[in-house]
């Protein structure tokens, strides 16, 4: 009798469209191998399936998420994050160690930065004791992934960021020259910068950042200033 998983890889290869994978593949600098199938119809397809074969609870949904990771077509580990975000609160304070290994097997930024900042991010604010020996070990870590991780995982908290731990762990990183950790800081603080911009501008301002990661973190906020100097230039006009 097949699994579920089974119903599911076959109900998906059997819509694979081989003149759109290469393009895919190409985009995604060949890390893995696609059936061709972008976000709208992989999300169209995993409703039609969920429709007939329901949503597994538990651990039981966990062990789908985990028998999907290892599936070589990329789509599949797109459809395991969408497993993932039913899970949810489902989640138990140990299944953090599940989420580390998911950051570290297959990693690509597509699956990270999910993971990061939902999945991960999710499970800390309900676990915050586990912040300390996570994300700690994270940043010591050689795999760039989980320092990665480490930066991003507050990126949906908002006014309940930590700020001191974000700015300390963007300190920690800052001389890294791995492309994908300047991006993460810039890309930390542009978000950070919507709640508190004056702490933003003077963490900049006093940090040695590189290029990249100061021109990513004052994105929103150079932006918002160019729209602000737009509309009070166009309210004088006529007044000089």
């Amino acid at each position: 009798m097949k699994s579920y998983v089974d119903h599911l890889a076959a109900w998906f290869r059997q819509h694979a469209d081989p003149g759109k994978a290469k393009p895919m593949e190409n985009y995604m600098r060949n890390q893995y191998p696609f059936l061709g199938l972008k976000t709208p119809e992989r999300t169209s397809l995993t409703k039609q399936f969920w429709a007939e074969y329901g949503i597994p609870a538990g651990e039981e949904l966990l062990a789908v998420v985990l028998q999907l990771w290892q599936l070589p077509e990329r789509e599949f580990q797109n459809v395991a994050m969408a497993f993932l975000e039913k899970y949810g609160k489902q989640s138990k304070r140990d299944d953090i160690d599940v989420f580390e290994t998911l950051v570290t097997t297959k990693s690509w930024w597509d699956t990270v930065d999910y993971l990061a900042s939902h999945t991960m991010g999710d499970h800390l604010m309900r676990y915050p004791e586990l912040i300390p020996e996570y994300t700690e070990r994270w940043m010591k870590s050689d795999d760039f992934w989980l320092r990665r991780t480490a930066i991003l995982y507050q990126l949906r908290y908002r006014e309940r960021t930590d700020a001191e731990k974000l700015f300390e762990y963007i300190r920690q990183c800052k001389d890294d020259n791995e492309f994908f950790i300047r991006k993460a800081i810039g890309w930390a603080l542009r978000e950070y910068s919507k709640t508190d911009e004056a702490s933003v501008r003077r963490f900049v301002a006093e940090t040695s950042l590189s290029p990249l990661s100061t021109r990513e973190a004052l994105k929103f906020v150079s932006r918002r200033n160019d729209t602000t100097y737009s509309q009070q230039s166009e309210s004088t006009v006529g007044m000089i």
